[in-house]
């Protein structure tokens, strides 16, 4: 597919509808630009589920430990 978009003078660009569609994007999602030289790629954002997040870091207790909290806390 191809669609093109203009920006405005303050940098906007609305996203065509064919791309929406092709996306499954609606008012109020986030989508995510990837820059890779001169091309572009637009993604849809998967919003964060705390809660499957919460679950998958309870089986990861590897890395349940004071080093590893010292390692990761600029994180």
């Amino acid at each position: 597919m191809l669609a093109t978009t203009k920006i405005t003078s303050k940098g906007q660009i609305s996203v065509p509808k064919a791309v929406r569609e092709r996306l499954g994007v609606q008012a109020g999602d986030t989508l995510i630009y990837e820059v890779s030289d001169d091309a572009v790629t637009l993604k849809k954002l998967e919003p964060f589920d705390a809660a499957l997040h919460s679950a998958l870091a309870a089986t990861l207790d590897e890395w349940n430990s004071p080093e590893d909290d010292a390692a990761f806390s600029h994180l």
